[in-house]
């Protein structure tokens, strides 16, 4: 599935995974080595993510109901913990350096899938 930034105009990735449920949202990225630049993984519910015995930083989107950006965390590095985000409504993990290279900022719209 795809994440666009409907504002920049910019491919946020082509291969979207989703974790919904208690299960997939605990495992996430764990036990994975190396996260490829065209993946992501959109959690939701979510409001703060961790990269507890992760092996390589992520970059985290925070979403509201609107699908806009609300916080950006850039390289958040192995056995950390973000800071909540009690707007954020969804979460979307991506390889370090994909927001400067997508140049998404707060309040740019996301467009996940065929969403309009």
């Amino acid at each position: 599935m795809k994440i666009i930034n409907q504002s920049k105009k910019t491919v946020i990735s082509e291969n979207a995974k989703t974790a919904y449920t208690v299960l997939q949202r605990f495992k996430g990225l764990l036990g994975r080595k190396h996260f490829v630049d065209s993946d992501a993984l959109v959690l939701k519910p979510c409001n703060s993510v961790h990269t507890f015995f992760m092996q390589f930083p992520i970059d985290i989107l925070f979403v509201d109901r609107n699908r806009r950006v609300v916080k950006v965390i850039s390289n958040l590095k192995p056995f950390r913990l973000s800071e909540a985000c009690l707007k954020a409504i969804f979460a979307i993990e991506l390889p370090s350096g994909k927001i400067q290279q997508t140049f998404t900022t707060p309040g740019d719209t996301i467009v996940i899938g065929d969403t309009p």
